[in-house]
């Protein structure tokens, strides 16, 4: 069952992607004007132009991405810790792979953010949770966790305050994973550490999954300003929609499948 939650969840993510629709609208009005129904094609083609001149224009990934983002504060008051658990995702495997080093992506504030933290709160366990997340499988799912490691090291962290999970492909099993691995007693304090944009699916999948005592502790807000008015980057606000498309998509899949 849980391998079949991973597949899905997967597929949805693929599949919540703005260009994704752009084109198969784009096609549905070629495929009309092909067809001579001329009326259907101005249509199907219109829309696709006035969608993509919204995207380019305006930036709906931020409004989406702001109202996921504004539900944890940043740096919230905490006077005891006694675990930081940091969700994998803020490195960046294939350039890892093709030239080693620390490579890391646009989350990789969560490194970051773990350095703070560790010297804020010295006597907390660092707790990497993630393996690598192909459909395909990985024969090394090791890797996300080594890199973040071997960065924490470099960087001063004490070796023997590094705990790592290595076998979670998405946040269910973040959760899952994490609390057999570590056995948490209770009344302690975890600090959760992730992306803010991905932070309220993951204290609702933590808490599902018997966690307690979760303080949240976003990272990495991508949301702009939303009163700039119109600007010209269909790049990044195509980027923005589909962060946030996934995420809700992801919402709404933990929800039905009660994770």
């Amino acid at each position: 069952m849980h391998d079949l939650f991973f597949i899905a969840s997967k597929t949805i993510g693929m599949a919540a992607r703005a260009e994704t629709w752009l084109l198969l609208s784009f096609l549905l009005g070629l495929i009309a004007l092909y067809r001579n129904r001329t009326g259907t094609a101005k249509l199907w083609l219109t829309l696709s132009f006035a969608a993509t001149l919204i995207l380019t224009m305006f930036p709906v990934g931020d409004v989406l991405l702001a109202r996921l983002e504004s539900q944890y504060p940043a740096n919230p008051p905490v006077t005891h810790v006694d675990d930081i658990i940091i969700l994998g995702g803020g490195e960046d495997i294939d350039a890892f792979r093709r030239w080693g080093g620390t490579e890391v992506n646009e989350a990789g504030e969560r490194l970051i953010a773990t350095v703070v933290l560790s010297r804020q709160f010295p006597d907390a366990r660092i707790i990497y949770t993630g393996g690598t997340a192909s459909l395909g499988g990985d024969t090394n799912p090791q890797d996300p966790s080594e890199i973040m490691r071997d960065a924490w090291i470099a960087m001063g962290v004490a070796p023997d305050r590094i705990t790592l999970e290595q076998n979670s492909r998405n946040t269910a099993e973040n959760a899952r994973f994490t609390l057999a691995q570590i056995q948490p007693k209770p009344g302690q304090i975890h600090l959760l550490v992730t992306s803010a944009w991905h932070m309220p699916r993951s204290v609702a999948t933590f808490e599902r999954n018997g966690w307690t005592g979760l303080v949240p502790w976003p990272v990495d807000f991508r949301s702009g300003p939303l009163n700039s008015g119109p600007g010209w980057r269909l790049d990044k606000n195509l980027t923005a929609l589909n962060l946030a498309l996934k995420e809700y998509a992801g919402l709404v899949a933990y929800w039905i499948a009660g994770q």
